[in-house]
């Protein structure tokens, strides 16, 4: 069999290369606030089911983009390497051209201002103000001048707008004002999100240094990054006991199920190096969908009991 033929046989179909731009990994970064901060406005009497589902199709298509602007700049600047430990990057592997690439992002940008548009008519210049610096944002990550994901921010601008700015951006457009206890739920979403960045750079870190990505691992080191990730675990379940003294239901604490998961990453996050890492952020997604999921159900639970 000639090199050429096995090359072949190994190239992804259009829609898997796709999928892999996608990196489906990511995404509960981009639903599960949407799904907590729905939660609050439901148990707050303030569920608007239409504005809900269009904020998290903004989400999703905002964190999407992001994925494919870095594709497109991670791959300008010369990071996505054969000695890359995470999954192929398709643009950086010839499977979808960056023109192409380009050319899907704005669409998917210009989708997600169009259907944003709803949202800016129910709750005005506010939610207009955070979708156009999510979209700027998802551009400045990783492209412009002072990219943030090489500046060693990028677990910053994850926690605002992947925590506080989601939550209580889908909160806000549904309920029309904001709330401490709000902005206190996003925390947790913020801090899972962070920690999915955490994992990803701390596999790269060796193969990010030496293009000049000095992410927050890469500047840190592993070992600090490993107990930043502990720490703000922690954190991240006092969120729901405080919700619960503030005068949320005690139902909440359902989320407390979801640290078995969560304890069993963290022991795998510190045994382990390289590609084996690609598991740890695999399940560190599916700690925040099964935290996120929990705690919401705990909210919406006693509205079902008073049915």
């Amino acid at each position: 069999m000639t090199r050429e033929t096995q090359h072949a046989q190994q190239e992804p179909s259009r829609f898997q290369a796709w999928m892999m731009a996608i990196r489906p990994k990511t995404l509960p970064a981009g639903a599960v606030p949407v799904v907590v901060g729905t939660a609050l406005a439901a148990a707050d009497g303030k569920l608007l089911p239409v504005a809900a589902v269009i904020a998290l199709l903004c989400a999703l298509g905002i964190q999407v983009a992001t994925n494919f602007i870095n594709e497109i700049y991670d791959f300008r600047k010369g990071a996505d390497t054969v000695e890359r430990l995470g999954p192929t990057r398709t643009v950086a592997a010839g499977y979808i051209s960056e023109k192409t690439m380009i050319i899907v992002s704005a669409a998917l940008l210009l989708m997600v201002f169009l259907l944003g548009l709803y949202l800016v008519y129910l709750s005005g210049w506010p939610i207009l103000l955070v979708g156009l610096l999510s979209m700027f944002f998802a551009w400045a990550y990783t492209g412009g001048p002072y990219p943030i994901a090489y500046s060693g921010l990028g677990d910053l601008f994850v926690f605002i707008f992947f925590g506080l700015v989601a939550v209580s951006g889908t909160y806000y457009v549904q309920a029309g004002s904001l709330t401490l206890p709000v902005l206190t739920a996003a925390v947790a979403p913020g801090i899972f999100s962070v920690n999915i960045l955490l994992v990803n750079n701390i596999r790269d870190i060796d193969t990010d240094r030496k293009v000049g990505k000095m992410t927050l691992p890469a500047r840190t080191g592993g070992g600090n990054a490993r107990w930043l990730y502990l720490g703000l675990t922690v954190v991240a379940y006092f969120v729901p006991v405080w919700l619960w003294m503030t005068g949320y239901s005690f139902w909440v604490m359902l989320s407390w199920f979801s640290i078995p998961l969560a304890v069993g990453q963290i022991r795998t996050l510190f045994r382990s190096e390289g590609r084996v890492l690609n598991e740890v952020l695999a399940g560190t997604g599916r700690v925040m969908v099964l935290h996120g999921t929990l705690f919401s159900l705990g909210m919406h639970i006693p509205i079902f009991s008073a049915l």
